[in-house]
């Protein structure tokens, strides 16, 4: 989520009035109170940590699929996505149903053993069979350096999108916005617990399908229901002809432009599946039966939301205009509110007015939720992983106590760094975050849950090697400098000409695990099989985890 979203020229974007503005005013603010009184409500009413970390495994496959739905669709999905398929069309749904078949990945290789070998954080699954808390505090800090990044660029983009819908174009209150709501996110994440943001992520994820659903079936009418039409349409009106259908228009056509493209779907596949926000939601589920049927719903439900994004995309480029979506935003961050807005046509009745006030509504809550669960699960690790790890046994009240003080210590240098970089392009801290994700999380949860010999060594090879691989290659890509849209646009040290790091961290992230294993020993590997071999049964069998 990128670009200069807060321009002071919105009504000509959006051709809705000063009471419409007004209307998305009281609609954010009704939302945020409603959210935190919730929160209060919900949140453990005593010093339990089970409720506080997973709420008991108390919600239903149903609900607990919309909250795992709630926390993988990011704003930056929805803006990101939706400005990719607006501008580049074929292209920007390869992407989205990568969004789509990370999920995928997720419920058929990772979701029942995380749940079986955790119990509330990424370093509990890890430690599980590779004790020590050296490998606690390493999976504490991939954990909060791979959602820091997109906790900046969600909260970041708060301000942009207040600016955008309610017209104004003063920093002062764009920075204001962001401090505001971050200290409301911080709230969410330290009053509700897991069942305070479940809920958040469902009420989110409900109202932003139900509202994109509506405005797709008006997009759709304005082409009378034929598919084909819309896409023809979008074809003229994005200033690309027919390659606006065909690959290549984000990337390129050239061999290295392909492999990019690859290396690119496949960070946000490997990537999207692995962020500890994600993963947590797992030990929300009560037997591995529930979080299969959770997984279920939710991909159910992205599958939908993607359709639902596809058509507002589409739609947006067909009724707008390419030139008019990269004029209010090179990236094309506002793509789903031109495309929202543009369903509805020339005049604009309350009824309308008020549904385009709830999709604005469903978009602000995402932000809210998103960063809510991301400071959360950072909040947890650091809590639970850190400083609860460093006794024998820490009492269940200290421990809640420092969950909710690290929920402020990670939120509060979230909230500062936000207000210097809200005016940058921010497209590279989402990369960041999905390399990570790809490169350091995913082979160690991989090697961790399925690979006997895996010792200690390798799984701290895994995660520091992948992240500094990670860390060494994101400044020399394409999007921090050398083009328009880079992070640096005047500059250029574009000396690794990809998008991502994925075709090199990636592999090296498996590599280094290999090597560290190897560089063991035999002795060690074998003490490392027989080990897992002891727990196998409960990790790979969905047996009851200790504590449950």
């Amino acid at each position: 989520m990128t670009g200069a979203a807060g321009s002071p020229a919105v009504g000509g974007f959006t051709g809705f009035s000063g009471s419409s503005q007004a209307m998305s005013l009281v609609a954010f603010s009704t939302v945020a109170t409603v959210t935190l009184l919730l929160c209060v409500m919900t949140g453990p009413d005593r010093d339990d940590l089970d409720e506080f970390y997973t709420g008991y495994g108390s919600l239903s496959p149903l609900r607990n699929g919309l909250a795992i739905a709630g926390d993988y669709i990011s704003a930056a999905t929805v803006l990101g996505t939706g400005g990719v398929i607006a501008l580049c069309g074929y292209d920007g749904v390869v992407l989205a149903l990568s969004t789509a078949l990370s999920l995928m990945l997720l419920m058929f290789l990772l979701a029942e053993p995380l749940r079986n070998a955790g119990r509330f954080t990424m370093g509990d699954a890890l430690a599980r069979r590779l004790p020590g808390r050296c490998v606690r505090i390493t999976a504490c800090v991939v954990t909060i350096a791979a959602l820091l990044p997109l906790m900046l660029v969600q909260l970041a983009g708060t301000g942009q999108l207040m600016a955008f819908i309610l017209g104004f174009s003063n920093e002062s209150l764009e920075t204001g916005c962001v401090v505001g709501l971050g200290t409301l996110m911080i709230a969410y994440a330290a009053i509700g617990g897991m069942k305070g943001t479940a809920l958040i992520q469902i009420l989110k994820i409900v109202m932003l399908v139900g509202s994109g659903a509506v405005v797709a079936v008006l997009i759709l009418h304005r082409f009378d229901w034929d598919p084909g039409a819309l896409f023809a349409a979008a074809s003229r009106q994005s200033g690309a002809g027919p390659a606006f259908l065909h690959s290549g228009l984000q990337f390129g056509t050239s061999g290295r432009s392909r492999l990019d493209m690859v290396a690119s779907q496949l960070t946000v596949v490997l990537g999207g599946a692995c962020l500890p926000h994600i993963t947590m939601r797992m030990y929300t589920a009560a037997s591995a039966r529930q979080v299969r049927r959770s997984m279920s719903w939710a991909v159910s439900i992205v599958a939908l939301f993607v359709l639902v994004i596809t058509v507002v995309g589409f739609g947006a480029t067909a009724l707008v205009g390419r030139a008019v979506i990269a004029g209010a935003d090179p990236q094309g961050n506002t793509a789903y509110l031109l495309g929202s807005r543009a369903a509805f046509g020339g005049d604009v009745s309350t009824a309308e007015t008020f549904l385009f006030t709830m999709v604005t509504t469903a978009i602000f809550l995402t932000l809210l939720a998103s960063v809510a669960g991301m400071i959360l699960a950072c909040a947890n690790s650091l809590a639970h992983d850190v400083f609860a790890a460093r006794v024998q046994e820490m009492p269940a009240p200290r421990e809640m106590a420092l969950a909710r003080v690290s929920a402020l210590a990670i939120g509060l240098p979230t909230i500062l760094l936000a207000t210097l970089v809200q005016h940058h392009s921010l497209q590279p801290l989402v990369t960041l975050s999905f390399c990570l994700g790809a490169s350091a999380v995913a082979p160690a949860l991989v090697y961790g849950l399925f690979w006997r010999r895996y010792t200690r060594s390798g799984l701290l090879s895994t995660l520091i090697g992948g992240s500094l691989t990670v860390l060494l290659l994101m400044p020399g890509t394409n999007l921090v400098s050398g083009s328009p849209v880079s992070a640096f646009p005047h500059a250029d040290f574009n000396w690794f000409p990809f998008t991502t790091t994925g075709i090199v961290s990636i592999p090296a992230g498996f590599l280094f695990g290999w090597l560290g294993t190897v560089a063991s020993g035999r002795t060690k590997a074998e003490e490392q099989r027989r080990r897992y071999e002891a727990v196998e049964g409960r990790i790979l069998a969905g047996a009851v985890r200790e504590g449950r």
